[in-house]
């Protein structure tokens, strides 16, 4: 191999390895709040709410990071045993194609996520 291409292929592997770190989630810090450990859950099984539920509900865990989606969070909430996980969109609303910060956004990821891990409080 010539040194002109030896050096343009490590140049074009460090440059995918920087692109591809660039679109995962960064920025991640969680909170568990219970005593006790639950049972998991399904995905499936844990909703995905917007605000929070009239019913009474208890706080499990609390989840922030940057580059995630809502599905995301309810992927998280699900092994801690969550009902629902409550998720809050912190920065607004944007095209999808928007740059601001150099923080570009797709379809469902947003520049801060939290999501708030619950489950509901049954009376017996």
């Amino acid at each position: 191999m010539r040194p002109g291409i030896l050096t343009t292929t490590c140049l074009a592997a460090a440059t995918l390895l920087l692109l591809g770190g660039c679109l995962s989630s960064s920025d991640q810090a969680s909170r568990y709040f219970l005593a006790e450990k639950l049972p998991p859950r399904s995905v499936e099984q844990v909703e995905i709410l917007r605000t929070p539920p009239i019913a009474p509900f208890e706080i499990i865990a609390e989840f922030q990071s940057r580059g995630e989606s809502a599905s995301d969070m309810q992927r998280k909430a699900a092994p801690l045993g969550a009902d629902a996980v409550i998720v809050v969109l912190a920065g607004g609303f944007r095209a999808t194609n928007a740059e601001w910060a150099s923080d570009s956004i797709t379809s469902d990821t947003y520049t801060r996520i939290i999501g708030t891990a619950i489950r509901y409080i049954r009376k017996n």
